[in-house]
């Protein structure tokens, strides 16, 4: 025996399941095409790797899907919209405190995605990781997963990867370049507090409120296009500079700040997205490892300096943190077409457009607010793979280059391409061809049909 290798031995794998469509991943991007391919009528599996659906709203404690959201803001609606309403009818929602959209409450969203993947027929599976594709010469056929049963196989006729790493597409030999992690984005660890009085919070963001041009601090500047800069955001960071100064948080810590989502009646303080990690590889187990323990290091430290520093947290307390680190950046597939600054900064329009985004960028330095109607087209060839046939990639790996990512990693323009992944997929599979010759006309009236705005 090798001492840096082992040969696995072969093996007979179960077939546990045929499906039309087999979506990996059930974060926002994920559900929504599952949730469309299933309305589009074909037979949909969904593979998730958590006891939950949902993803990075549910996983991670994500719960502002459409936090930019303003008066003049124009989105696709469609699925995406559909997680708010349903959220809202379910109790699962409470009014953002910066914009005109809602807050989803994680844990409930589990219910709520719950019954949207049952009402669709949808068969869910979770608790399965997938680890390899099952290729016949260059087509996806299905995927090889593991579990407490074991290791099983799960075959369908077109593979929706919404894993947010691309990890199918790169298992298949799909190029799909890797961010270097010293120019990743920053990894959150989420968490929640209870134990906070509200009015005396409420009273201080009131006397002395914050706004999009306060998140140029510690060891970043943030470029805005200048309406921003009066705008009302719930950023914190006064408390932290002032535990540095009392020596309670480290100096090199200067990253500590952040938003908060909601100020509940009952003491809750919600969505705290206060703990930045740069350098978090989202594809390296080890790295997760460190990022998950020194995360939640730097969160206690946020906790403390609130107990001391601001108004209403006195007696505050760690609720819970997310199940696991949030992680916005790591590969990003070399697609048919990789989408550019210049579209998300200048209202790209594609004639394969299946939805469109508004012109919202949040990430590497650069935050733009939507409030003037401008909006960009998501062009299908983006979610189309190189080298490998019967794949759909979607959520935050579609093909883009890195300030194009950052508005395309959002949830709700993960939704946007889900849904339009989902119904490509339906149509691939009821009309015999290919995903990258499908009927894109066919693809664009089934999503108008599910109410998406596609130009």
């Amino acid at each position: 025996m090798s001492l840096d290798f082992i040969t696995e031995p072969a093996r007979h794998v179960p077939v546990i399941r045929r499906a039309d469509v087999l979506v990996v991943g059930s974060g926002p991007g994920g559900l929504a095409a599952a949730l469309a391919a299933a309305r589009a009528g074909v037979e949909v599996t969904l593979v998730e790797r958590f006891g939950c659906y949902g993803g990075n709203i549910t996983v991670v404690g994500v719960e502002g899907l459409a936090w930019y959201r303003h008066e003049a803001t124009i989105e696709a609606n469609g699925i995406g919209r559909e997680f708010e309403d349903r959220a809202k009818a379910m109790g699962a929602a409470v009014p953002e405190s910066q914009s005109l959209s809602y807050e989803l409450d994680s844990e409930g969203f589990k219910l709520v995605a719950d019954r949207l993947v049952e009402e669709a027929g949808i068969h869910g599976m979770m608790h399965r990781t997938f680890v390899a594709p099952v290729m016949e010469g260059d087509r996806i056929a299905g995927i090889i997963v593991e579990s407490k049963a074991g290791r099983e196989a799960i075959l369908a006729r077109v593979i929706i990867d919404a894993t947010g790493d691309a990890d199918v597409a790169v298992r298949c030999g799909a190029p799909a370049p890797k961010t270097p992690a010293e120019h990743m984005q920053a990894a959150s660890v989420m968490f929640h507090l209870a134990g906070v009085n509200k009015a005396e919070f409420m009273a201080e963001v009131k006397a002395d409120p914050q706004t999009y041009k306060d998140w140029s601090t510690g060891e970043w500047t943030v470029e805005t296009d200048g309406k921003e800069d009066d705008m009302f955001s719930p950023f914190l960071k006064k408390p932290f500079a002032k535990a540095i100064e009392e020596g309670i948080i480290p100096k090199h810590l200067n990253t500590i700040a952040g938003t908060w989502g909601a100020m509940h009646d009952t003491g809750e303080l919600t969505y705290m997205n206060l703990v930045h990690l740069a350098g978090i590889d989202g594809t390296d187990p080890d790295s997760m490892t460190r990022g998950e323990v020194e995360g939640r290091k730097q969160a206690m430290l946020a906790i403390e300096a609130l107990r001391r520093f601001m108004p209403g947290c006195k007696g505050v307390r760690l609720r819970n943190f997310g199940m696991t680190i949030g992680i916005r950046d790591t590969r990003k597939i070399d697609a048919v077409y990789n989408m550019t600054e210049t579209d998300v900064r200048h209202e790209g329009r594609f004639e394969d457009t299946i939805g469109i985004y508004p012109e919202f960028i949040d990430g590497y330095g650069i935050l733009i607010i939507p409030t003037t109607g401008r909006y960009m087209h998501i062009p299908y060839r983006s979610m189309l793979p190189k080298g490998v046939k019967g794949l759909l990639v979607a959520g935050r790996a579609i093909g883009g280059d890195m300030v194009a990512h950052a508005a395309t990693r959002n949830m709700a323009c993960c939704a946007v391409a889900g849904q339009g992944a989902g119904v490509a997929a339906a149509q691939a599979v009821k009309s015999n061809r290919d995903v990258d010759t499908v009927d894109l006309d066919a693809v664009q009236r089934e999503l108008i049909r599910q109410g998406v705005r596609i130009r």
